[in-house]
This record gives structure tokens, sequence and C-alpha cells, in this order.
């Protein structure tokens, strides 16, 4: 069979490599998502490992997105049906909710009232719940359901209302999907939050969906893609900017999605603009106001300027955007684990194993469930396991048993 994508005679290292690179992949996000360290897979690419086995070869395959595992192997065809993956207990019953087709006609079971706030209900338990994706992953199979049925059977403003909050419990799906799940399903998850968003017809749920489609993009190397749907739900907020507080603080929300993709973009300038934006609004907004989805406020749009400048690989930095955090205020849990998670990711760029380790431990207490569904807290562990020395092993290698990885 020819070879139409430039992996004819390359080794198995080899194909992983060029596959990686082309959809924008980094190693440690990779090595995270297999449970091994940046270093074996580093190792592998450049031929000084022997090659993976079948097992893991079907999660390098996963990983990357490859249908047919001849695309790593070069050898005979064998497709590989990774559209099943779960990561996660509660993944299968919300794929059977987004992926179901019911034709029997049915009266709608739910007010439009009672909907959004068993939706509103679902986003709290996410934020504060220390195990987001098993307390509010459980509720959205029934949620996705009763909103599919309403839709189908109510009309008028009762419709759209109802759309506008079954595109929350899709948003809320993409969030407890990411990183568990298969990149079709994230996909659906997005695509029909916003078709449901489009349905409501309103600004602000529009902007909220591309929200969350931005986070689909960003994570499936459409990260230009990503960064302009988000500018243009800014603009499409900023007439409603005056006295609207739901539409400002999605304005400042957009904006810090924007810096953070800019800063994966490598483009300083408008990474670090997006974080002064989002933080002048944060700033104005009335004190402990929160966007419901998005939790935006100023303790969000400090957490964010910490994740900024470690994509930006300035470390420094980073230390010093976090000092002035105070991780009681960040509304999140979810959130505060991932600011420690930032601070061990910054630690790790100075080397500093023994900082690394102790942040890292600090983000699987926030939430254990978080980290050991993040690629990022994954690969920091095996990281810490194979450089950060004797004086960190024992401790490193039980952490990484913690999260389920391999060192």
């Amino acid at each position: 069979m020819p070879n139409q994508n430039g992996l004819a005679g390359g080794s198995i290292g080899e194909r992983i490599q060029t596959i990686r690179t082309r959809t924008g992949k980094s190693r440690s996000v990779i090595a995270g998502l297999v449970g091994r360290s940046e270093e074996w897979l580093r190792d592998v690419e450049k031929g000084r490992q022997g090659a993976p086995g079948l097992e893991m070869l079907l999660k390098l395959g996963r990983a990357l997105g490859v249908r047919d595992l001849t695309e790593l192997t070069g050898d005979h065809e064998l497709l590989v049906g990774f559209s099943g993956r779960a990561g996660h207990p509660v993944v299968p019953a919300i794929r059977d909710a987004i992926e179901s087709v019911d034709l029997a006609p049915s009266a709608a079971a739910i007010t439009p009232a009672e909907f959004g706030a068993r939706v509103d209900r679902a986003w709290r338990l996410w934020h504060t719940s220390s195990t987001p994706r098993a307390d509010a992953g459980a509720m959205l199979p029934g949620l996705i359901r009763d909103g599919r049925r309403a839709l189908r059977t109510l009309d008028g403003e009762e419709r759209r209302v109802v759309a506008a909050a079954l595109s929350g419990a899709y948003a809320l799906s993409e969030q407890v999907l990411a990183w568990v799940a298969d990149a079709p399903l994230l996909w659906m998850a997005a695509d029909r939050c916003m078709a449901a968003a489009e349905i409501a017809d309103d600004p602000i749920t529009l902007a909220s969906a591309s929200w969350v489609l931005g986070n689909v993009w960003r994570s499936t190397s459409r990260e230009e893609d990503a960064y302009q749907l988000t500018q243009d739900a800014v603009a499409l907020l900023q007439p409603r900017l005056d006295g609207d507080q739901e539409a400002q603080s999605l304005w400042g929300a957009c904006h810090l999605h924007s810096a953070i993709t800019a800063a994966r973009l490598g483009r300083e300038g408008d990474a670090l603009r997006g974080v002064d934006q989002a933080m002048g609004m944060a700033r104005a907004l009335p004190s402990g106001s929160a966007h419901p989805w998005t939790l935006f406020g100023v303790a969000n749009a400090e957490v964010t300027a910490v994740s900024v400048q470690v994509d930006m690989r300035r470390s420094g930095g980073a230390l010093e955007a976090a000092s002035v955090v105070d991780p009681d205020a960040v509304p999140s849990v979810d959130r505060r684990a991932r600011l420690w998670l930032e601070l061990s990711r910054a630690y790790g760029q100075q080397k500093d194993w023994i900082s690394t380790l102790g942040a890292l431990k600090t983000a699987i207490a926030a939430s254990e469930e978080s980290m050991r569904c993040h690629p990022l807290s994954r690969s920091l562990a095996t990281e810490l396991v194979t450089h950060g020395g004797k004086i960190v092993e024992r401790e490193a290698r039980a952490l990484a048993v913690r999260l389920g990885v391999t060192a």
C-alpha cells in the first residue's frame, strides 16, 4: 500500500515522532496520556528504547489520534477501535446519553425552570467536589436525556430556555470528558453544545458555547481557530457589556481562553495582553462574582496568569505570578489543584525537583481524581522518578503509583 503521509520506511519511533509533531502534541502530554515519562518517549522516538509492545502501541495510538495502527507499525493492516476509550468510569454512560437516538414520541417530563436548576446544581458540584468527574459526571446522562426530550417537545420561549440549559449540560460534559475520553466524543459534546446554543439564539449562550468549543479545538491542534473563535465571542459580547454582569464575566473568561491559546502558540504579546484585559474586567466586577461555568473572577484570572507564564516557559514569571494568589480564594477545587500543578510545572522547568514534588503532592491533596486524569501531572510524576534523584525517588514513586503511572 503506498504511503501518503511521509512515513514510508520509518521506524516505529520515527513514525510516532512524525505523527506527534504533525499534530502539534508535546512529548510531555503524550507521555502523560500513556503513563510514561517524557524521557521514555524521547528514547522510543530516537531508537534508544526497544519498540513498545502491542498494549503500549494501542495507548500511543489513542493518544496520537490514529485509527489504523499501521501508521505506527508500518506492518499489515490492523484497524484499531479507539472510539470506546474510557479513562474514567463515568464515560460510558455519558457516551450512551450523547450518542443515543430516541425516536419514540414522549412528553417533556420536566419544566424549563426545573431543568435549568438541575444543570446549575451539576455545575456547582463540578466546582466544589474533590472528585468532580465522578460526582458531576453521574448527573450528566439523565440531564442530557431529559434536556433532549424537552427540546423535542417544547416550542417558543420555553424551547429556547431549555436549549440554553442543555448547552450548559453539554458544556459540562466537555469538562468531565477532557483527557479521559476519545477526541470524537469530545467533538460531539462540543458540537452539540454549540447546536443547542444556536437554538437558544442568545449571545451569552453562544459565547459560552464558543468557550467550550475553543477548548476542544485547542486540545486537538486547532489553536489558531480556537483563538479566533474566542475573539469572535468577545466581539459578540461587546455591545452587552454596559451593566450586564454575566456578559462582562464571560467577556473576561474568553480573554483568558485566548491568552492561554496565544501562549501555546508562542505569541507572548497576545497572551499577556489577554491576561491584562481579563484582569481589568475581573477587578471591575463586584467582589465574589463569577460566571457559573467559567468561574471568571480575580482568582481565576490570577491562576490563568500562572498558566500563561508556564506555557511560555517563563518559570520565574510563573512563580512571581503565583505569589499573589490565595489558593483558598479560588472558587473551584479542580482549578485549585490546577494552580498547584502549574507551580509544579514551573519548578520542574527550573529542575527544582524537591519543590516540584511538594507542589504536585499539594495538587493531588486538593483533587487526586483531577490529577489522575491530567496528562501533565502524570508526566511530571514520571519526570520526578527519572530525573529527581535519590532524595525524592521514594516519594516520587509512591506518587506515580497514586496517579496510575508506570515510570
